[in-house]
């Protein structure tokens, strides 16, 4: 078995990217947690950029003693001897040194020749090694690089010294057969390429880090530096979840290849970078999105229901997620729904469970997911209930500035339909009016209670509504994402069980 290191880059080129900026101690609690992810190598930061950046780095290079720390320099002296001063106290210190070498870069932004270049990367490392001999070496643009140049600068690195040489798709430029290509050319004819693990460093631009990184593996690859939710500059890095989970998951394809990364701890390292950052990852990030193991299709959830392999080829446990979600929402089907009700508690039956079920249809089409609490509303209302004396039929209410508050109802009562018209106060107020004009009472409210079921815009609020009438009192509920005519239903409910005392 080979083991693929993961360098992870998200205190550095993660956390230089824009929003993603952390203080010491924010970055102190990401790389312990990355040391609980078992990182082989974190990269803490850039210590000549700034005071702020040099203390990080130092912080961790004192307090995390498992993993590797890495600090970045570029091919000037002072860099070098910064980075070395912030990670000297770390059990394993990393000094990665780094230059363009594409003639873009070299043309454009360095103003330097190929043997100015050279010369300035022999330099760098070889300073490096004096102070540790863990010595990173990146020809940074190495995708836009002239091949037969970059196996020249690869070549003169690992006679300097440098004991890994990264070879980054710093623009996201390469596709992963023409990357896999460059890897495959770099082995066979840089000669002394044994003697340094070779890594890879990919951005996302085109949405091909991961793919790209994981076909330079299949060339021989042996390091990938990557980021926590796939974060960094532009487009981002590849994600490192996605490489890990890619190389666990395909183990048929990935053969005698393995990380050391305890992945039950992917989610919760994606959610305290999410925390700390204030910045979510898309619900259909792969691995650690909310939707990643989340099924809402009734097919989906039918097959997952009967065998979880259908269509999941990794278990939510596998990175930290207690078990995977079935959201109930209009494409979800009834194994799922009668599932759901059975693991609330309820045992219904056949019927029961139809007639629920077209309510719970008729719900999930105004609302984009219904919730445990939905259902449990829905049940209250459709089988925990007492005969009905008075019914709702129909509601329409109209309130607003320079309006008056208007409500039109029309109701079932003792068999009789019934439609009449009234005003109040508001909305609620006009419809209750209304319905006591309707059925003749003359309740007094104790009690008038919204509360939101579920969060969100679309939630449905449930209202409790508290009468009393001849000296006894009743207590209605209704629910619906409408609160008017949640509203009402609760008023009709405490009215009908009213009439029910009254009779008992």
């Amino acid at each position: 078995m080979e083991k693929i290191l993961i360098f992870d880059t998200t205190l550095r080129d993660g956390e230089q990217s824009p929003g993603f900026s952390m203080n010491i101690q924010e970055k102190m609690q990401v790389a312990k947690q990355l040391e609980k992810l078992n990182v082989d190598i974190m990269e803490a930061g850039f210590p000549i950029a700034s005071e702020g950046d040099f203390q990080a780095v130092r912080a961790i290079a004192k307090n995390i003693k498992h993993s590797k720390i890495a600090a970045l320099a570029r091919t000037e002296d002072k860099d070098i001897d910064r980075a070395w001063e912030a990670i000297k106290e770390a059990a394993h210190p990393v000094i990665h040194t780094f230059i363009s070498t594409s003639e873009l870069h070299l043309k454009y932004q360095l103003y330097l020749s190929q043997e100015e270049v050279l010369e300035k990367a022999i330099h760098a490392v070889k300073r490096a090694k004096s102070y540790t001999p863990y010595v990173e070496f990146s020809a940074m643009d190495a995708t836009r690089t002239d091949r037969e140049y970059l196996c020249r600068v690869v070549e003169e690195a690992i006679k300097a010294g440098a004991v890994t040489i990264n070879i980054p798709d710093t623009v996201g430029y390469a596709i992963p057969q023409e990357f896999g290509d460059l890897i495959n050319h770099l082995m066979k004819n840089v000669s002394n390429i044994h003697r340094a693990i070779l890594s890879v460093h990919c951005h996302n631009d085109l949405g091909l880090a991961v793919a790209n990184a994981l076909a330079a593996v299949q060339y021989g690859v042996r390091q990938v530096e990557c980021t926590i939710n796939g974060i960094g500059e532009r487009a981002g890095n590849a994600s490192m979840e996605e490489i890990v989970m890619s190389i666990r998951t395909r183990k048929d394809f990935f053969k005698h290849l393995y990380t050391q990364i305890v992945t039950e701890q992917i989610h919760p390292t994606s959610r305290l970078l999410t925390q700390i950052t204030g910045i979510s990852v898309q619900p259909n990030k792969a691995i650690v999105g909310s939707n990643a193991f989340a099924h809402e299709s009734g097919i989906h959830q039918d097959g997952l229901l009967k065998e979880k392999i259908t269509y999941e080829i990794m278990t939510p446990e596998s990175i930290g997620i207690s078990q995977s979600t079935l959201v109930l929402g209009k494409h979800s089907g009834r194994h799922a729904f009668k599932d759901r009700l059975k693991k609330l508690g309820y045992e219904l039956s056949d019927e029961e469970v139809n007639i629920l079920f077209k309510q719970f249809k008729d719900l999930a089409d105004k609302k984009k997911e219904v919730f445990d609490e939905d259902l449990e509303a829905l049940i209250a209302e459709e089988f925990l209930r007492i005969p009905e004396k008075y019914k709702l039929i129909n509601l329409n209410a109209i309130s607003g500035t320079g309006a008056i508050p208007t409500a039109t109802v029309e109701m079932e009562v003792d068999g009789m339909v019934v439609k009449e018209a009234g005003f109040g106060d508001g909305p609620v107020d006009a419809a209750f009016k209304t319905i006591a004009k309707i059925t003749g009472t003359k309740s007094k409210l104790l009690k008038f209670l919204v509360n939101a079921i579920t969060g969100g815009t679309d939630a449905q609020g449930e209202v409790t509504v508290r009468l009393e009438e001849n000296g006894l009192v009743a207590t209605g509920q209704g629910a619906h994402t409408d609160i008017i005519l949640a509203s009402a239903k609760a008023y009709i409910n405490a009215l009908n069980r009213l009439a029910h005392l009254s009779h008992s």
